[in-house]
């Protein structure tokens, strides 16, 4: 419910959004005549940042006016997010196991409950015979099955305490997760064994729980989700724009006014930070209200350094869109350079996961310190000045990339 709740939220914003910016141009203009006796002269640099100003406002419209833009810029994120959110969540170490229970004793029946109410074991119940069990266990659908015989909780001749043995079957496949149950098990019949017998143990095993927070696995999923919304808001965005407006001669008159490349560039850096700050919020409510994220940073200083990734990654979106001159040459360049960065920077799993050399590699990265930075502040509770490192790579990189831009961009 509360995922439909979100959804709708998301939509009706969305809608809101674009029927403002739709409806904004039909608000009435002020009157030539007599704005123009009371208004001063602009001076050349405030000519420059007004228009600068004017073509922010006109990129933005034309995002919230765009549905396919808004679709991929924030609603597909917002996919990725459940999915992997999902996915995150599920990751609780649980066994799934078949118990047969072929023993009529009252103890067998105690065990098995035991087992059926831990949360750690997923018992299927339509499972009855060995041969059901070897059968979803060659099909990996079972980890292992637990037997019981008929002979547990008897009282053999000669003993005077009932005694049993609980097998574990598993597949040379399951080898691990079968040696495991094997190790835990013990502890569901402690309990009955301590009724009978009273053991002293002497050497034991205790646990003692520090004061500090790990960062659980939907951590660092989720900020590297805002880094695959940050690459797809500053690459794709610019990639799939500028083509179209080269192909539509939309550059090529704006070549003939008095604009500057950097004012241009501005203006989609201001506007493109503004959607990408809307899809970045539209994330964390999501994270917030469904997956339960807990925020330990500075909201402030998550949004200043969002806004900086975004105007470095934009960067190279800006390289590559004013580079090419049509699709053709823009998709397979932009493809080549945005999806090593995704697998590469921690998009979808930890880098921690890499070999030390590669990690090594991927530290320098454009999209590596965006998503380090954002983890930190989000997650860790860092605060600007604790990530200097980051801060430093991004500066060096959006150096790096707006030259590239500056030097590649064409009008045509």
């Amino acid at each position: 419910m509360n995922v439909i709740l979100i959804i709708v939220a998301v939509i009706i914003v969305l809608r809101l959004a674009m029927r403002f910016f739709k409806h904004s141009r039909r608000s009435k203009s002020p009157n030539p005549s007599t704005s123009n006796k009371n208004r001063k002269p602009m001076k050349d640099w405030q000519k420059k940042i007004y228009t600068v100003g004017i073509f922010t406002k006109l990129s933005t419209k034309r995002f919230f006016r765009d549905r396919l833009a808004l679709f991929f810029g924030i609603l597909f994120p917002l996919i990725f997010l459940f999915v992997f959110g999902a996915l995150s969540n599920s990751n609780k170490v649980s066994f799934s196991v078949a118990v047969l229970n072929e023993s009529k004793s009252p103890y067998a029946k105690s065990v098995v409950r035991d087992i059926e109410s831990q949360k750690i074991f997923k018992v299927d119940r339509t499972i009855t015979t060995l041969a059901e069990a070897e059968s979803k266990m060659n099909q990996n659908q079972l980890d292992s099955a637990i037997l019981l015989k008929p002979s547990f909780g008897t009282v053999l001749p000669g003993q005077s305490l009932p005694s049993g043995q609980i097998e574990v079957v598993y597949t040379e496949t399951q080898s691990s997760a079968g040696q495991t149950l094997v190790s835990v098990l013990p502890t569901e019949i402690k309990g009955l064994n301590a009724s009978f017998v009273t053991t002293r143990t002497p050497f034991t095993v205790v646990g003692s729980q520090l004061s500090l927070k790990s960062l659980t696995g939907f951590d660092y999923t989720f900020s590297g989700l805002l880094g695959f919304t940050i690459a797809g808001i500053g690459i794709f965005g610019p990639v799939n724009v500028f083509p179209e407006l080269k192909k539509q001669g939309i550059l090529r008159r704006l070549h003939t006014t008095p604009i500057k490349v950097w004012q241009y560039f501005m203006a989609t850096m201001f506007s493109q930070s503004i959607t990408g700050s809307v899809a970045v919020a539209v994330q964390f409510i999501v994270a917030l209200t469904v997956f339960h994220l807990k925020v330990d940073g500075n909201y402030l200083a998550i949004l200043i350094y969002t806004v900086l990734s975004i105007f470095m990654i934009l960067g190279i979106g800006l390289a590559i869109g004013g580079w090419a001159k049509n699709e053709r040459q823009a998709a397979p360049l932009s493809n080549i350079i945005v999806f090593p960065m995704l697998f590469l920077s921690g998009t979808f799993f930890p880098r921690y996961l890499m070999p030390e050399w590669l990690q090594t590699v991927t530290n320098y990265l454009p999209l590596t310190p965006v998503i380090d930075g954002l983890r930190m502040l989000t997650t860790e509770g860092k605060s600007l000045f604790q990530i200097g490192p980051q801060l430093g790579l991004l500066a060096i990189w959006m150096v790096v990339v707006y030259l590239i831009a500056f030097r590649v961009f064409k009008w045509e």
